[in-house]
């Protein structure tokens, strides 16, 4: 690799011709130490000193930038290396498939896969399970269906699926809360001879909970016992995801599994769930939890929380929890502020969240107002566009349906996507309309 480089140098410095081997292989050495710009600058240098890439310099470039997640820079070197009537072999469509499904560009790796497939190239399972994790991701339920068919009708013993392939099978029925698709893969699965693992376990807990079958939640938890796996911080953080959606008559089987699988996280939502318990022990406790768990965790765990707080009407124990997720640290840059605009930037945050966060931001206005101060010209809520992972829907569409239930003067922006925007005279007077205690209604 270093000799490489001194050659590749010295080339340079005495204007010598530029040899593709040399090249693919600095290409290679900077993609392996991180360095893609130096990779791509490679690129480019031996084309501008008319050096012809031949295949393996544009597949050491096209792994280069799927490496680094640059896959629209991939789409364009692989249109050159067509039009220079270069013949991609399986390494070419290997290095496109692990860079679109990286970047889940699903059409764009589709397209590579079919293509793999009338030509007749070997595709083994780790690439199809690269291209099932991309399907259940993005929700392309038809997709991973086709390539699950393809690698059970597969001769090849290398393309057979494994316990990974079953995971994205489940984890993708589990998105779209089909119960028998999930049902069915875990039979499938165990004919096969595969046990479940956490993984599993946890996206058929999650797909029951997307469901409303509590009783199926619960089965599932009993699962990990059977087969003597212990619950993980993903799978406790599940819990909380399918207690915030649980109805209340039903909130203490989930409350119960989340109880045997962290007593300490349990406490924290028994406090939460019981209207009798101080805000400020329910704060201590949330705290506790929060301050020790993975920072991985930390915000999915607040999101849960927040969502189960506002779905049990629990504002002000949500507003504690706020307070003490932005003491730790757990969200940051939620309030901007310059001379002519105040935002809110909520992008990232559960529904429950956004709205604990909405109120406590609307409070705070009331109060800057009431001390007779003034507010700047532009007030601006950003939610971000497209889905959320925490909802359903979006949670720009969410927030455009309660700020019109609230009244707000918050209009979305027409050139601003996932940005609601009103002027400081509209907020002012909306909000002198309004009691502090009324601002939101949840």
């Amino acid at each position: 690799a270093e000799m490489a480089l001194r050659l590749y140098d010295r080339a340079r410095s005495e204007r010598c011709q530029l040899d593709p081997v040399i090249c693919a292989t600095v290409i290679k050495v900077h993609s392996t130490s991180g360095n893609f710009d130096g990779a791509l600058n490679v690129f480019e240098e031996m084309k501008a000193v008319g050096v012809k890439p031949n295949l393996v310099v544009y597949n050491t470039v096209l792994d280069a930038m799927g490496r680094a997640m640059r896959p629209w820079v991939v789409k364009t070197i692989h249109r050159e290396m067509v039009s220079q009537k270069v013949q991609p072999n399986r390494a070419t469509y290997c290095c496109l498939l692990q860079a679109y499904t990286r970047a889940r560009y699903g059409e764009d790796a589709m397209i590579v896969y079919r293509k793999m497939k009338d030509e007749v190239m070997d595709i083994d399972v780790v690439l199809y399970n690269m291209l099932l994790s991309m399907c259940a991701d993005i929700g392309y339920v038809d997709e991973a269906e086709e390539i699950f068919r393809d690698m059970k009708s597969s001769m090849d013993t290398k393309c057979k699926p494994d316990s990974w392939t079953y995971s994205s099978m489940v984890t993708l029925y589990s998105c779209t809360g089909n119960v028998p698709g999930a049902e069915a893969i875990l039979k499938e699965m165990a004919e096969a001879g595969f046990k479940p693992n956490i993984f599993i376990l946890t996206s058929l807990t999650r797909c029951y909970g997307k469901a409303g079958c509590t009783d199926d939640v619960v089965r599932s938890f009993g699962m990990l016992k059977e087969l003597k796996i212990t619950p993980d911080d993903r799978f406790c953080g599940c819990l909380l995801t399918v207690a915030a959606d649980t109805p209340v008559e039903e909130l203490g089987k989930v409350v119960d599994c989340i109880d045997r699988s962290n007593a300490e996280l349990g406490t924290v939502v028994k406090l939460l769930a019981d209207r009798k318990a101080s805000t400020e022990s329910f704060k201590e406790a949330a705290r506790g939890i929060l301050s020790g768990a993975r920072g991985v965790v930390k915000m999915p765990y607040c999101n849960c929380l927040m969502d189960l707080c506002i779905n049990l009407g629990q504002m002000e124990k949500a507003c504690a929890l706020l307070d003490a997720a932005l003491q730790l640290d757990i969200y940051s840059n939620v309030q901007t502020r310059t001379q002519t605009q105040w935002s809110l930037h909520l992008r990232g945050l559960s529904v429950g969240a956004a709205l604990t966060t909405l109120h406590v931001w609307m409070n705070d206005l009331y109060t800057t107002l009431q001390s007779g101060e003034e507010l700047p010209p532009l007030l601006g809520i950003h939610t971000g566009e497209g889905r959320n992972m925490y909802s359903d829907k979006g949670l720009a569409s969410v927030f455009e349906s309660h700020l019109k239930e609230l009244d707000a003067p918050f209009h979305g922006a027409p050139d601003k996507a996932g940005w609601f925007l009103t002027t400081s005279v509209a907020a002012k007077h909306w909000l002198e309309a309004k009691k502090s205690s009324e601002l939101v209604a949840v």
